[in-house]
């Protein structure tokens, strides 16, 4: 298999090395060789699978159903998150990006009052009619032409060498597998985030408040890999901050960096500690400009 099968990679020191650990880890008796059970490869979401600037796609479902619930109920409006929806304060949502605990912490906290009692049935409905009316305020192309034609071949690219394939985001878990089988071609179960408890009511599974296991940002990501897969990732990729302890779990690192203002954006902004990190770790570095000659789906 030559470099050409990615057709929307440039042939570049990137591309060469994500195909030739992927090849050689088929071949057994090379240095490379993944066992069959290990080839696990798990990619982040927003920003590595698809496009999050000038903000992620799931944002204003989140921040449009808590100001409905503020409308409904102004007495939270001095708390965060909803102090911060009131004000417009992006220094919170910053915060947010850069995984500060306590801003994280209330989001989750409110995330989970405002769905508290929703069946999985009426929560993937409003996602679904949220998804159906989103367009990207830059471009206005719906969420399906935000996605990385790139990462979706280096999915084929995978998968034809054996490679069991997982998004891990820090995006709902549920909010994702609305739309994962149509747009990535990646089966529900492979889907893994942060995502409620749930009990029983009238025989059907409703949302509890409680959030299920840690928040997948910083070592969050390969704790949940872990306990989806029982394995930590043989192939990783990232885009940001909060991919560096996933892609520090894995054999082969693979960082997408974001340098195209032309055809998507140049940022530089919660990407800092990745970069220096790929730099020190020798993780292979994939720029958009330079390396993807097309970008999006």
């Amino acid at each position: 298999m030559g470099t050409t099968s990615l057709g929307s990679w440039n042939d570049g020191a990137a591309t060469r090395a994500s195909v030739d650990f992927v090849t050689s880890a088929a071949v057994e008796g090379s240095p490379g060789f993944v066992a069959p059970m290990d080839r696990v490869a798990v990619l982040g979401n927003d920003g590595t699978l698809w496009v999050e600037k000038p903000t992620p796609v799931q944002r204003a479902f989140v921040l449009g159903k808590l100001a409905a619930r503020l409308e409904a109920d102004p007495s939270p409006a001095r708390e965060q998150p909803y102090r911060a929806i009131v004000d417009r304060d992006e220094s919170y949502f910053r915060a947010l990006n850069e995984q500060d605990p306590d801003a994280v912490a209330s989001m989750v906290e409110a995330i989970g009052s405002a769905w508290e009692g929703t069946t999985l049935a009426r929560y993937e409905a409003e996602a679904a009619r949220y998804l159906e009316s989103w367009r990207h305020e830059r471009s206005g192309v719906p969420y399906s032409g935000l996605v990385h034609q790139p990462v979706l071949e280096l999915f084929d690219c995978l998968r034809a060498y054996g490679w069991r394939l997982f998004v891990c985001s820090g995006g709902g878990r549920d909010f994702m597998r609305v739309i994962c089988e149509d747009t990535w071609g990646l089966p529900r179960e492979n889907v893994i985030g942060p995502a409620p408890e749930f009990a029983h009511r009238d025989g059907a599974p409703v949302r509890r408040a409680t959030p299920h296991g840690p928040v997948a940002l910083g070592p969050g990501k390969p704790e949940d890999v872990l306990a989806r897969t029982g394995r930590l990732p043989a192939f990783a990729a990232g885009n940001d901050d909060v991919d560096v302890e996933l892609l520090r779990s894995a054999r082969f690192a693979l960082l997408v960096v974001h340098d195209d203002v032309v055809r998507e954006y140049a940022c530089t902004d919660c990407a800092e500690r990745a970069r220096a990190t790929a730099e020190r770790s020798g993780w292979t570095t994939v720029g958009v400009k330079d390396d993807w000659n097309v970008v999006l789906k």
